[in-house]
Protein backbone atom coordinates (compact mmCIF):
# COMPACT_ATOMS: atom_id res chain seq x y z
CA UNK A 1 0.00 0.00 0.00
CA UNK A 2 1.03 3.54 -0.43
CA UNK A 3 3.08 5.28 2.95
CA UNK A 4 0.30 6.61 4.23
CA UNK A 5 0.30 10.23 6.59
CA UNK A 6 1.06 9.97 10.40
CA UNK A 7 0.33 12.03 13.19
CA UNK A 8 2.42 11.76 16.56
CA UNK A 9 -0.16 11.41 19.36
CA UNK A 10 0.98 13.48 22.36
CA UNK A 11 2.41 11.11 24.74
CA UNK A 12 4.70 9.98 21.39
CA UNK A 13 7.25 12.76 21.36
CA UNK A 14 6.15 14.48 25.30
CA UNK A 15 9.67 13.43 26.50
CA UNK A 16 9.57 11.85 30.23
CA UNK A 17 6.10 12.82 31.10
CA UNK A 18 3.12 10.20 30.88
CA UNK A 19 -0.65 10.24 31.66
CA UNK A 20 -1.11 10.95 35.34
CA UNK A 21 1.97 12.11 36.08
CA UNK A 22 2.03 15.06 38.53
CA UNK A 23 2.57 17.20 35.43
CA UNK A 24 1.75 16.22 32.06
CA UNK A 25 3.67 19.40 30.19
CA UNK A 26 5.73 18.29 27.89
CA UNK A 27 9.82 19.21 29.07
CA UNK A 28 10.07 19.94 24.88
CA UNK A 29 8.61 23.48 23.42
CA UNK A 30 6.59 22.93 21.00
CA UNK A 31 8.90 24.00 18.68
CA UNK A 32 10.60 21.97 19.23
CA UNK A 33 8.47 19.13 18.84
CA UNK A 34 7.30 19.61 15.76
CA UNK A 35 10.80 20.51 14.31
CA UNK A 36 11.46 16.91 15.28
CA UNK A 37 8.42 15.55 13.86
CA UNK A 38 8.82 17.45 10.58
CA UNK A 39 12.37 15.93 10.28
CA UNK A 40 11.31 12.31 10.78
CA UNK A 41 8.41 12.44 8.35
CA UNK A 42 5.62 12.79 10.21
CA UNK A 43 2.02 14.75 8.83
CA UNK A 44 0.50 14.93 12.16
CA UNK A 45 0.70 16.03 15.74
CA UNK A 46 -1.35 15.40 18.72
CA UNK A 47 -1.27 18.07 22.04
CA UNK A 48 -3.01 17.51 25.91
CA UNK A 49 -4.81 20.74 26.72
CA UNK A 50 -2.25 21.66 29.66
CA UNK A 51 0.64 21.53 27.34
CA UNK A 52 -1.38 24.09 24.47
CA UNK A 53 -2.11 26.31 27.45
CA UNK A 54 1.48 26.21 28.77
CA UNK A 55 2.83 27.17 24.97
CA UNK A 56 0.20 30.10 25.00
CA UNK A 57 2.08 31.86 27.55
CA UNK A 58 5.12 31.97 25.59
CA UNK A 59 3.33 31.90 22.07
CA UNK A 60 0.33 33.34 20.40
CA UNK A 61 -1.83 31.05 17.95
CA UNK A 62 -0.28 32.49 14.62
CA UNK A 63 2.75 31.79 16.23
CA UNK A 64 1.60 27.80 16.38
CA UNK A 65 -0.56 28.25 12.95
CA UNK A 66 3.00 29.09 11.18
CA UNK A 67 4.57 26.46 13.21
CA UNK A 68 2.88 24.09 11.94
CA UNK A 69 2.65 25.70 8.38
CA UNK A 70 6.30 26.17 8.38
CA UNK A 71 6.72 22.23 8.83
CA UNK A 72 4.12 20.78 6.95
CA UNK A 73 2.46 19.69 9.72
CA UNK A 74 -1.64 19.18 7.94
CA UNK A 75 -3.52 17.44 10.68
CA UNK A 76 -4.10 18.41 15.01
CA UNK A 77 -5.45 16.78 17.41
CA UNK A 78 -6.52 17.43 21.12
CA UNK A 79 -6.62 14.71 23.52
CA UNK A 80 -8.23 13.86 26.27
CA UNK A 81 -11.32 14.56 27.23
CA UNK A 82 -13.06 13.17 30.41
CA UNK A 83 -15.92 13.10 32.41
CA UNK A 84 -18.16 14.75 29.81
CA UNK A 85 -21.40 12.17 30.89
CA UNK A 86 -21.03 13.22 34.44
CA UNK A 87 -22.51 15.69 37.02
CA UNK A 88 -21.24 18.13 39.62
CA UNK A 89 -17.92 19.20 40.07
CA UNK A 90 -15.79 16.48 37.63
CA UNK A 91 -18.45 17.77 34.97
CA UNK A 92 -18.07 21.38 35.65
CA UNK A 93 -14.30 20.70 34.67
CA UNK A 94 -15.05 18.40 32.05
CA UNK A 95 -16.94 21.47 30.44
CA UNK A 96 -14.16 24.04 31.21
CA UNK A 97 -11.88 21.95 29.55
CA UNK A 98 -14.11 20.92 26.40
CA UNK A 99 -15.09 25.02 25.81
CA UNK A 100 -11.43 25.60 25.62
CA UNK A 101 -10.40 22.69 23.23
CA UNK A 102 -13.11 23.50 20.92
CA UNK A 103 -12.11 27.33 21.21
CA UNK A 104 -8.63 26.61 20.43
CA UNK A 105 -8.82 23.85 18.24
CA UNK A 106 -11.09 25.71 16.31
CA UNK A 107 -8.32 28.48 15.46
CA UNK A 108 -5.01 26.06 15.17
CA UNK A 109 -7.30 23.70 12.63
CA UNK A 110 -8.14 20.68 14.98
CA UNK A 111 -9.04 17.61 12.72
CA UNK A 112 -9.87 15.35 15.59
CA UNK A 113 -10.92 15.72 19.88
CA UNK A 114 -9.99 12.59 21.51
CA UNK A 115 -12.32 11.81 24.27
CA UNK A 116 -12.99 8.84 26.50
CA UNK A 117 -14.25 6.98 29.83
CA UNK A 118 -11.87 7.76 32.86
CA UNK A 119 -10.02 4.92 34.10
CA UNK A 120 -12.23 3.18 36.83
CA UNK A 121 -14.78 5.47 36.53
CA UNK A 122 -18.12 3.74 37.52
CA UNK A 123 -20.81 6.16 38.19
CA UNK A 124 -24.28 4.99 37.09
CA UNK A 125 -25.15 6.44 33.75
CA UNK A 126 -26.18 4.57 30.94
CA UNK A 127 -25.06 3.96 27.73
CA UNK A 128 -28.40 5.73 26.58
CA UNK A 129 -27.07 8.85 27.99
CA UNK A 130 -23.52 8.49 27.81
CA UNK A 131 -24.90 8.13 23.97
CA UNK A 132 -26.88 11.75 24.49
CA UNK A 133 -23.83 13.08 25.74
CA UNK A 134 -21.75 12.57 22.93
CA UNK A 135 -24.03 13.79 20.20
CA UNK A 136 -24.25 17.14 22.25
CA UNK A 137 -20.10 16.93 22.07
CA UNK A 138 -20.27 16.23 18.22
CA UNK A 139 -22.52 19.25 17.68
CA UNK A 140 -20.48 21.23 19.26
CA UNK A 141 -17.54 20.08 17.25
CA UNK A 142 -18.67 19.61 13.97
CA UNK A 143 -18.98 23.98 14.35
CA UNK A 144 -15.49 23.67 14.11
CA UNK A 145 -15.36 20.94 11.57
CA UNK A 146 -13.77 18.38 12.99
CA UNK A 147 -14.77 15.08 14.38
CA UNK A 148 -14.81 13.58 18.12
CA UNK A 149 -13.44 10.06 18.41
CA UNK A 150 -14.14 8.05 21.63
CA UNK A 151 -11.54 5.51 22.21
CA UNK A 152 -12.71 2.64 23.88
CA UNK A 153 -10.48 1.21 26.84
CA UNK A 154 -10.10 -2.15 28.46
CA UNK A 155 -9.77 0.16 32.11
CA UNK A 156 -12.73 1.74 31.44
CA UNK A 157 -16.51 1.67 31.43
CA UNK A 158 -16.10 1.93 27.57
CA UNK A 159 -14.32 -1.62 27.00
CA UNK A 160 -15.88 -3.27 23.92
CA UNK A 161 -16.77 -2.58 20.80
CA UNK A 162 -20.32 -3.31 21.36
CA UNK A 163 -20.23 -0.96 24.04
CA UNK A 164 -18.34 1.68 22.46
CA UNK A 165 -20.98 1.47 18.89
CA UNK A 166 -24.03 2.36 21.32
CA UNK A 167 -22.24 5.07 22.27
CA UNK A 168 -21.02 6.59 19.20
CA UNK A 169 -23.83 5.65 16.93
CA UNK A 170 -26.41 8.89 17.31
CA UNK A 171 -26.47 10.01 13.28
CA UNK A 172 -23.58 12.15 13.94
CA UNK A 173 -21.66 12.47 10.88
CA UNK A 174 -18.11 13.37 12.72
CA UNK A 175 -18.44 10.92 15.62
CA UNK A 176 -16.98 7.95 15.69
CA UNK A 177 -14.45 5.47 17.62
CA UNK A 178 -10.92 5.76 18.54
CA UNK A 179 -9.52 2.37 17.84
CA UNK A 180 -5.72 1.81 19.56
CA UNK A 181 -4.18 -1.29 19.07
CA UNK A 182 -3.06 -1.79 22.42
CA UNK A 183 -6.67 -1.09 23.80
CA UNK A 184 -8.26 -3.57 21.42
CA UNK A 185 -5.63 -6.64 22.15
CA UNK A 186 -5.33 -5.97 25.92
CA UNK A 187 -8.96 -5.90 25.82
CA UNK A 188 -9.11 -9.14 24.37
CA UNK A 189 -10.91 -7.71 21.28
CA UNK A 190 -10.28 -10.18 18.06
CA UNK A 191 -9.00 -7.93 15.42
CA UNK A 192 -11.55 -9.58 13.06
CA UNK A 193 -14.09 -7.89 15.01
CA UNK A 194 -13.51 -4.73 13.40
CA UNK A 195 -14.80 -5.35 10.77
CA UNK A 196 -18.28 -5.19 12.37
CA UNK A 197 -17.55 -1.49 12.46
CA UNK A 198 -18.95 0.48 9.90
CA UNK A 199 -16.45 2.83 8.35
CA UNK A 200 -18.26 5.89 8.71
CA UNK A 201 -18.01 5.14 12.68
CA UNK A 202 -14.32 4.63 12.46
CA UNK A 203 -12.56 7.98 12.86
CA UNK A 204 -9.40 7.33 14.44
CA UNK A 205 -7.04 4.67 14.67
CA UNK A 206 -3.69 4.33 16.66
CA UNK A 207 -0.60 1.80 16.55
CA UNK A 208 2.38 0.93 18.70
CA UNK A 209 3.14 -2.67 20.35
CA UNK A 210 3.40 -4.46 23.28
CA UNK A 211 4.82 -7.37 24.71
CA UNK A 212 2.66 -10.98 25.18
CA UNK A 213 2.77 -10.43 29.16
CA UNK A 214 1.13 -7.46 30.92
CA UNK A 215 3.26 -5.75 32.54
CA UNK A 216 1.88 -5.33 36.34
CA UNK A 217 -1.76 -4.28 35.46
CA UNK A 218 -3.04 -2.88 32.49
CA UNK A 219 -3.04 0.96 33.31
CA UNK A 220 0.86 0.04 34.00
CA UNK A 221 1.28 -1.49 31.30
CA UNK A 222 -0.21 0.89 29.13
CA UNK A 223 1.64 4.22 30.57
CA UNK A 224 4.69 2.85 31.11
CA UNK A 225 5.56 -0.23 28.54
CA UNK A 226 4.31 0.04 24.88
CA UNK A 227 6.71 -0.75 22.38
CA UNK A 228 7.52 0.54 19.19
CA UNK A 229 5.94 -1.34 16.05
CA UNK A 230 7.27 -4.51 15.01
CA UNK A 231 9.35 -5.08 18.83
CA UNK A 232 6.24 -6.45 20.48
CA UNK A 233 3.82 -9.28 20.27
CA UNK A 234 0.84 -7.66 18.59
CA UNK A 235 -0.07 -9.09 15.33
CA UNK A 236 -0.30 -5.13 13.72
CA UNK A 237 -0.45 -6.46 9.89
CA UNK A 238 -3.72 -8.51 10.88
CA UNK A 239 -5.18 -5.79 12.29
CA UNK A 240 -4.24 -2.75 9.87
CA UNK A 241 -5.55 -5.30 7.07
CA UNK A 242 -8.90 -5.09 9.14
CA UNK A 243 -9.02 -1.57 9.64
CA UNK A 244 -9.05 -1.30 5.85
CA UNK A 245 -11.17 -4.04 5.39
CA UNK A 246 -13.59 -2.28 7.02
CA UNK A 247 -13.14 0.94 5.18
CA UNK A 248 -11.03 3.17 7.19
CA UNK A 249 -10.58 6.53 5.12
CA UNK A 250 -9.39 9.14 7.86
CA UNK A 251 -6.64 10.94 5.71
CA UNK A 252 -3.85 9.49 8.53
CA UNK A 253 -2.94 7.10 11.15
CA UNK A 254 -1.70 8.17 14.80
CA UNK A 255 0.75 6.39 16.89
CA UNK A 256 0.28 6.03 20.27
CA UNK A 257 3.48 5.26 22.25
CA UNK A 258 3.59 5.41 25.95
CA UNK A 259 6.96 3.93 27.33
CA UNK A 260 9.15 4.61 30.07
CA UNK A 261 11.90 3.22 27.91
CA UNK A 262 10.69 5.71 24.78
CA UNK A 263 10.15 8.49 26.47
CA UNK A 264 14.35 9.29 28.39
CA UNK A 265 15.48 9.20 24.70
CA UNK A 266 16.35 12.47 22.46
CA UNK A 267 13.90 14.14 21.30
CA UNK A 268 15.25 13.71 17.67
CA UNK A 269 15.83 9.38 18.50
CA UNK A 270 11.91 9.43 19.65
CA UNK A 271 10.49 10.92 16.60
CA UNK A 272 12.93 8.77 14.38
CA UNK A 273 12.16 5.22 15.98
CA UNK A 274 8.91 5.93 16.56
CA UNK A 275 7.85 7.02 12.92
CA UNK A 276 10.25 4.07 11.22
CA UNK A 277 9.06 1.54 13.41
CA UNK A 278 5.40 2.08 12.24
CA UNK A 279 5.67 3.19 8.72
CA UNK A 280 7.73 -0.54 8.16
CA UNK A 281 4.67 -1.89 10.06
CA UNK A 282 2.63 -1.03 6.65
CA UNK A 283 4.43 -3.13 4.20
CA UNK A 284 3.06 -6.45 4.82
CA UNK A 285 -0.55 -4.84 4.64
CA UNK A 286 -1.93 -6.30 1.24
CA UNK A 287 -5.67 -5.17 2.19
Amino acid sequence: MNKPDLLAAYWTLAGNVYPGAPIEISPFSLQERVEAASKAGWKGIGLVLSDLLATLEKNTLADIRQLFKDNDIKYFELEILLDWYLDGEGRKVSDYERSKMIELGAELGMCNLKIGARPFENSPNSLDKLAGEFSKICKEVAQVNANVALEIMPFSRLATLEDGLKVVDTGDANGGLCLDIWHLARGNIDFEKISMVPAHLIKSVELNDAAEDIQGDLFNDSTHHRKLCGQGSFDIPLFLNEIKKAGFNQPYYGVELISQDHRILSLEQMAKDAYDHTIQAFNPVVA
